[in-house]
């Protein structure tokens, strides 16, 4: 939750490239960030992978005219519309982009290549039919934030109790990364997008940074059975509304649109 995923960078960038607020270029750049390459498989009229700019470029040409973010995991297909082919491979990939204007979504395949002490990312996105149904579950921005507000003040109450907020070197270390993450958060969602999803995403990024420490440091204060078990049944519910908020800021551009 401390790092954008993909799919998110793919559909902000893309959404403002449509918009016409930045270059082809300028968008690829973005979203493929620190990886090597990406690249866009199985596009109609294309035998085989082809370049981020020129499938943007093609998806646009197709009809295209947003692009909205799915992030699903096992009981919670969060975004999705089918066909159960498409879906199954989000939920593999836990995200996904999904056309809008067009059948067509893309699901991200990341690899680790090259020599030992030498690796470097590579991205294939799988282009494939999508159903046009309304997506599963995602909320409108006012609903994400409200509920944002509400998981994070009912599981800072919970941890707080069971002492697993945590403190020390790790726990530092996290505040210290979303510190710096924070500090280049407003770029996240590229030009286009209402200050009110910015505002969203760095709140569900705020919440991503609770459930990283609760997570990783240990198990605080909750020494007991039942105690972990309190720690593991607030942060649950927590996670899935600091998914749906991510969602729903990361589409906000074609919802806004969409209303007109």
């Amino acid at each position: 939750m401390l790092s954008e995923p993909r799919s998110g960078l793919l559909a902000a960038w893309g959404n403002a490239l449509l918009a016409g607020l930045v270059s082809p270029d300028d968008a690829a750049l973005a979203i493929v960030g620190e990886d090597a390459v990406h690249r866009v498989e199985g596009l109609p009229g294309e035998t085989g992978p082809v370049g981020l700019t020129l499938a943007l470029g093609r998806l646009r040409g197709l009809g295209a005219t947003g692009f909205r973010v799915a992030l699903p995991v096992p009981g919670h297909p969060l975004g999705l519309s089918g066909p159960p082919e498409f879906n199954a491979r989000a939920l593999e990939a836990e995200e996904a982009v999904i056309a809008s204007g067009v059948p067509y979504g893309l699901v991200p395949d990341v690899r680790e290549v090259g020599p030992a002490g030498d690796l470097h990312v590579e991205v294939v996105w799988r282009c494939l039919p999508v159903r046009d149904a309304p997506p599963a579950d995602v909320p409108s921005l006012s609903e994400a934030e409200r509920e944002l507000a509400e998981a994070l003040r009912d599981a800072t109450a919970v941890l707080s109790r069971l002492d697993v907020a945590g403190s020390g070197p790790v726990a530092e270390a996290a505040v210290d990364a979303y510190r710096a993450r924070a500090e280049r958060g407003r770029e996240v969602l590229a030009p286009g997008y209402p200050p009110r999803a910015v505002r969203v995403l760095e709140l569900a990024q705020r919440v991503g940074l609770l459930i990283s420490v609760a997570s990783e440091n240990g198990h605080g204060g909750a020494v007991s059975a039942s105690e972990i078990a309190a720690r593991a049944d607030a942060l649950r519910p927590v996670e899935r509304v600091a998914r749906r908020a991510q969602v729903a800021a990361y589409n906000a551009y074609v919802e806004s649109r969409e209303r007109g």
